[in-house]
């Protein structure tokens, strides 16, 4: 597959990505508002082609624990689900985590709590960049605000994934998810052989005993709280070293910005308007948005708070990364957080006018 340009949605450009970006296998459940992802990849029928398996798994519970399996034998492997079926992930990608068995898992997200609607939000902050699972585990987290994102974003978290060997997660939303935009698909990448896998990721893969080598184990079964405690410390290291090497955010008129919005996603898309109708009635608006939500971009952030009056956390959810912008910024200064819940959509007017009753007018 060759260099193309088309006009795609988001959920049907993230199996493009899957193709040319030599995945092995995708396993996957349907739920809305993300199902097109493994349907668009039941029509291209990659497995005709490159090989690359896909299956309808009984269960997102399944689906989770074939990642487990895939990624064991140092497989490129992808799962895709919607904010009630990664809660139902959660002890699988804890598992992964402490396997460290790297794998990629979109998270198009919905409203709730409980099955909630179909509709956008982003309410899986918490869920996804805390760890919904048990245990210490941090996963890295790419938030995607186009469409573009979505496909470029598959390529880098499987780079990311078998670089740290941790799971990587696209934490995506509806609105992104069913939108449609132009976007560039590159050139395909062939799927590693099995004498690459073995010459890459040998030392720890489940790819058979070969020329004497010592055997692999893949567990996360450590009996001992000792043995425990310090492969969890050798966890944090690792978390440590993301933190310092991965983090990515992007931002939008803050040189000179008073009042600095901090949104990622969809939410992101509509706080460039509100920059703009702001800046159009002479208020120093700015937007921060963070592109890896783990490692979370705290020092960025707090050096473009520095030189403002107030900060607002823009979310569609009760507020839930407003937590870590008030940790980046400290007490200093206001850091309020705005936003729409269940999956109601929040307009650019709607955040202008909250950012003027709750911080402008108050300066």
């Amino acid at each position: 597959m060759k260099e193309e340009i088309r006009l795609m949605k988001g959920n049907e450009v993230v199996a493009e990505a899957a193709v040319r970006a030599g995945c092995d296998g995708f396993f996957g459940y349907p739920i809305t508002p993300q199902t097109e992802i493994m349907e668009t990849l039941m029509e291209l029928k990659p497995w005709e082609t490159t090989g690359m398996v896909v299956l309808q798994a009984e269960s997102e519970v399944a689906s989770i624990n074939m990642l487990y399996g895939g990624a064991s034998a140092g497989k490129r492997v992808m799962t895709s689900s919607s904010s009630p079926g990664v809660s139902l992930m959660c002890e699988g990608i804890s598992y992964l985590a402490g396997a460290e068995l790297p794998c990629v898992l979109v998270d198009v997200m919905r409203g709730g709590p409980g099955l909630g609607t179909i509709q956008p939000s982003q309410s899986d902050y918490f869920q996804v960049v805390k760890g919904g699972g048990h245990g210490d585990y941090k996963l890295i987290v790419l938030a995607p605000a186009s469409v573009q994102e979505m496909y470029d974003f598959v390529e880098l978290a499987f780079e990311l994934a078998f670089k740290y060997r941790t799971p990587a997660v696209i934490l995506s939303d509806g609105l992104i998810g069913q939108m449609m935009e132009r976007v560039t698909l590159r050139e395909a990448k062939p799927r590693l052989t099995e004498s690459e896998i073995e010459r890459l990721y040998g030392d720890w893969a489940l790819t058979g005993r070969k020329n004497g080598r010592k055997r692999n184990i893949i567990t996360s079964v450590r009996l001992d709280p000792i043995a425990q405690e310090t492969f969890n410390h050798h966890l944090q290291e690792k978390y440590r070293l993301i933190e310092q090497n991965e983090v990515r955010f992007d931002t939008y008129m803050t040189d000179d910005c008073d009042y600095l919005m901090v949104a990622y996603g969809s939410s992101a898309r509509i706080c460039r308007k509100v920059v703009e109708l702001a800046r159009n009635e002479g208020i120093k608006a700015g937007l921060f948005r963070p592109v890896t939500l783990f490692p979370f971009p705290s020092k960025e952030i707090a050096a473009v708070a520095s030189h403002c009056k107030g900060v607002l956390s823009v979310e569609m959810s009760a507020g839930q990364m407003v937590e870590d912008v008030r940790l980046a910024v400290g007490n200093d200064k206001p850091v309020l957080h705005y936003g729409r819940m269940g999956g109601a959509v929040h307009s650019p007017e709607e955040v202008f006018t909250a950012l003027k009753e709750m911080l402008v007018n108050k300066n």
